[in-house]
């Protein structure tokens, strides 16, 4: 685990926001990244008290450095609880991976949640009645 504030990286040197890359059967790697997922956001949290405490002893706040790190906690939690509702689904729904971010998605979304890219393609109309 990183304690280095100044730069706010996690242990594996990605930026806590950045979207992690899954790859293989969305289903396996759900609980995978679920985990991952949880371990790093207490590691954020640890690291926005220590943060918070390093500031208070010095007596020198900086909100900058305070809300850069709850954002970040803020990307991991949106990220964690969508991996949590999708497995919550999983077992009605077939779950898949956005093919422009690899963010997870529960079968029937429209649009990635977390690029906004539209995961349903449509079909030209002429190509269904083409064959008939």
């Amino acid at each position: 685990m990183t304690r280095a504030f100044p730069g706010i990286r996690t242990s594996n040197g990605s930026k806590p926001s950045e979207p992690a890359q899954t790859g293989g059967e969305p289903a396996m790697n759900l609980e995978r990244r679920r985990d991952e997922l949880s371990a790093r956001l207490a590691e954020l949290q640890w690291d926005l008290g220590g943060l918070a405490y390093e500031m208070a002893t010095r007596d020198r706040m900086r909100v900058d450095l305070i809300v850069r790190q709850a954002a970040a906690m803020q990307d991991v939690d949106a990220e964690l609880s969508e991996i949590e509702r999708i497995m919550a689904l999983e077992k009605t729904a077939v779950a898949g991976l956005c093919p422009n971010c690899k963010a997870p998605h529960s079968s029937g979304a429209a649009y990635c949640w977390q690029c906004g890219h539209p995961i349903l393609h449509q079909v030209d109309p002429a190509s269904i009645f083409s064959d008939v």
